[in-house]
């Protein structure tokens, strides 16, 4: 595919959002920032790949306390710097911190690190030792004071979902992060119907299946790779395509490179047919039955 106006991306973006339980939106394609901000001779290239990220409305941007141990949120600080407004941005806390006075602190080097005085989604990296009723008490407090907008979680599967919108204050949840692409589909079985059901959209981290076992079979695969050729596509442009095709799924591929970035956003101006879908479907079956969940 050749390169594509900013402009024409901006408004493939506003045509592909997720709706939140609190009504705001969530563009389909967004930036991940994993492994980002580790390796300073590829600090500026990241920097110029998020902000043109940006500037093609790829609003969201997910980032961590992990990634880097605050390395790629304050590389995310720096490159939002003066574009607060532009942003919706996503950061996860540690489960060890994700309670009592340790939840205000890692909540607050966070936003330090960002440059921001609130998020607009804060995750649960995983579940923890800390009671989940614990961990959303404190969530609904940062709310409260205004640290963030909302507040989700990421790797919980249909029995934690379960046992989450259970609580006082579950069904707050915003979103829950999973891993999701082509080549990894069982959450397809119950957990990605359960939060249709419940109106929660679903970010799909690693949607290109990085640091996955199986991205090369992934990336060679004849059926993907003949499709792509078929649009003048990229086999990453059909994945993502691929990923968000339902309109509930957010996928967060990071990319950074400045190309890469704008080829990513590109994606979302195809438009496949039931065909492709069915051709895909049969190279990559969907689930039959439940399997654990997918991490990496």
């Amino acid at each position: 595919m050749n390169r594509i106006p900013h402009t024409l991306i901006l408004a493939a973006l506003k045509q592909h959002v997720a709706e939140l339980p609190d009504g705001r939106e969530m563009r389909a394609l967004g930036q991940g920032t994993w492994r980002m901000g580790e390796d300073e001779s590829k600090r500026e290239a990241e920097i110029e790949a998020l902000r043109t990220g940006l500037d093609c409305g790829l609003h969201v941007i997910d980032t961590a306390e992990m990634y880097g141990e605050g390395k790629s949120e304050s590389l995310v600080g720096e490159a939002i710097q003066d574009r607060r407004e532009d942003v919706f941005l996503v950061s996860k806390v540690y489960p060890h911190n994700a309670g009592g006075d340790e939840l205000v602190q890692a909540c607050d080097a966070t936003l330090e690190r960002l440059g921001t005085d609130y998020l607009d989604l804060y995750l649960l990296h995983w579940r923890g030792n800390i009671p989940l009723e614990e961990t959303v008490d404190g969530l609904e407090q940062l709310k409260a004071d205004g640290k963030i907008r909302a507040w989700g979680v990421s790797n919980f599967d249909v029995d934690d979902m379960k046992e989450l919108l259970a609580l006082p204050n579950g069904k707050h949840c915003a979103v829950n992060q999973v891993l999701y692409h082509l080549g990894s589909r069982g959450v397809e079985y119950d957990l990605l119907p359960f939060l249709q059901e419940h109106g929660i959209p679903m970010m799909a981290y690693a949607p290109l299946a990085e640091g996955s076992d199986v991205k090369e079979k992934v990336f060679n695969d004849e059926t993907l790779n003949r499709i792509a050729e078929a649009y003048n596509a990229t086999p990453a442009q059909i994945l993502l395509t691929w990923t968000v095709r339902n309109g509930n799924v957010i996928a967060i591929p990071k990319a950074g490179q400045k190309a890469h970035v704008e080829e990513n956003g590109a994606a979302l101006l195809l438009n496949l047919t039931e065909d492709d879908f069915n051709a895909l479907d049969e190279a990559f079956p969907p689930p039959s039955e439940k399997k654990p969940l997918d991490v990496i």
